[in-house]
């Protein structure tokens, strides 16, 4: 998909010639404009036209480009900025791009320098999403604009009509739980409560009396009843994560409890009905659990009326910068920084990282370049920082080996910018092998390209 075909830009310049000048540039390259003669304009048409990219001009009445680009950076951190100026020095370029201006372009432009830009900066960024109406506040939480979520996010609205029992598949850190709150959200039992627990977080000793709950007396220490999750999900939802590691013992008296409807509190001996819509997940593999005798087929099969799966992030690279750049936000309040994004190369290395642990890695990494950042913009030395610390905790060997493939591919077509036959020799495979291996790892080497195509 082009990017140019979808992109709108603002393009911000008190000289009209100028201007019209740029948006003829921009439109013969296929992007989409709309224009403004000062910086309060370009705000309003902000709010109204919500651009992909604003390009503007340095010196203005009223409000200029600096001024411009520290209203935008303030409402709108993920709206990357080109500055375009007559009067550019060194210094003025350094001060802009610390204020968090993605690019600067000197009068008389260059078109291909200026069509350049405006591609990388799209590329890195991306495109702004498009506000939410109000029927799609349930899914408010979960930032994406990959085309693979969007189908899987359309599919969780339509079974969250229904009371089917949902099966969540996804690797650890990939948002399982936000989307089964996503789910309760767009659900008839939203009123009602969402109650999560961890299976493979307790032990097995209090799983039980967490899930049913238990009768004074019970065991030792049981001074007073318990209520179980099953019951204070009464009338809501029930989220069990990694279901995958539930002791066998416990999956018979789950599945009774799904299939009559009634739980029983350890210790007692009467039956309560409950009325819970059920969602549940894991990282696992419940076929070959289910092979190894791990897993029961008949809670599988009950538990699996419906099936979503959630891409990792490393197979949706598209979201990466959107997610970057709402946790730059969210860290920079709780830390109270004044940062305004990342340096381009910085950017760059987010997006072509492996991220085993996906969203949630990825958030981990912006809280620790944030907590150290000393300037506007996080810099490509504070991301490296912090993706060896993370990468220096042990990880499984296949998630290893894929890592170190994504991160040699993509460093090999850096070193070549792009050209496959190159980067295929100096690995010393054949073309057709290479170009397998980088679709198996999502990697486009468009995107390490000197100059757009």
């Amino acid at each position: 998909m082009n990017i140019a075909t979808h992109a709108s830009i603002l393009v911000v310049d008190d000289d009209t010639d100028i201007q019209k000048l740029i948006c003829m540039r921009l439109n013969a390259a296929g992007y989409k404009t709309v224009s403004a003669q000062n910086g309060l304009e370009a705000l309003a048409l902000i709010e109204q036209q919500q651009p992909d990219l604003v390009l503007t001009d340095m010196r203005m009445p009223d409000m200029d480009g600096m001024a411009l680009l520290e209203a935008i950076r303030r409402k709108h951190v993920t709206l990357p900025v080109i500055m375009l100026t007559a009067h550019g020095s060194i210094p003025d370029a350094v001060k802009v791009t610390q204020q968090g201006a993605f690019g600067f372009l000197t009068k008389p432009f260059d078109s291909q320098n200026l069509l350049q830009q405006v591609a990388d900066a799209l590329r890195l960024s991306g495109t702004t999403q498009t506000p939410q109406s109000q029927e799609e506040t349930w899914r408010s939480e979960i930032l994406t604009r990959s085309t693979e979520m969007e189908n899987m996010l359309r599919q969780a609205k339509l079974v969250a009509a229904t009371d089917a029992s949902l099966f969540i598949q996804g690797e650890s850190g990939s948002g399982k739980e936000l989307l089964a709150r996503a789910i309760h959200a767009a659900s008839p039992r939203a009123e009602k409560p969402f109650v999560a627990i961890n299976c493979g977080a307790i032990p097995e000793n209090l799983l039980e009396s967490e899930l049913f709950g238990h009768a004074k007396g019970a065991f030792t220490g049981a001074v007073k009843a318990h209520v179980g999750l099953f019951q204070s999900a009464n009338g809501g939802t029930l989220f069990l994560d990694e279901i995958g590691d539930m002791p066998a013992s416990l999956q018979v008296k789950v599945l009774r409890a799904l299939q009559e409807r009634l739980v029983r509190a350890v210790g007692s001996t009467q039956d309560i009905p409950v009325d819970v819509r059920l969602i549940s997940a894991t990282h696992r593999d419940l076929n070959a659990e289910m092979r190894e005798g791990r897993f029961r087929e008949d809670l599988f099969y009950r538990i699996n009326v419906v099936s979503l799966s959630i891409p990792p992030l490393s197979e949706r690279r598209e979201d990466i910068s959107l997610l970057a750049n709402h946790f730059v936000g969210i860290f920079s309040k709780k830390y109270r920084k004044s940062i305004h994004g990342f340096a381009p190369d910085a950017l760059e290395m987010l997006i072509s990282a492996a991220w085993p642990g996906n969203v949630r890695q990825l958030q981990n990494v912006i809280e620790q370049t944030v907590v150290l950042a000393t300037t506007p913009l996080i810099s490509l030395n504070l991301v490296q920082r912090a993706l060896q610390d993370e990468g220096n905790s042990i990880v499984p060997l296949d998630t290893a080996r894929l890592q170190f493939e994504h991160q040699y591919l993509s460093n090999l077509l850096k070193t070549t910018q792009g050209n496959v036959a190159q980067a295929a020799k100096i690995a010393k495979r054949n073309r057709t092998e290479f170009y397998n291996l980088l679709k198996r790892h999502k990697i486009d080497p468009k995107n390490f390209q000197s100059s757009s195509s």
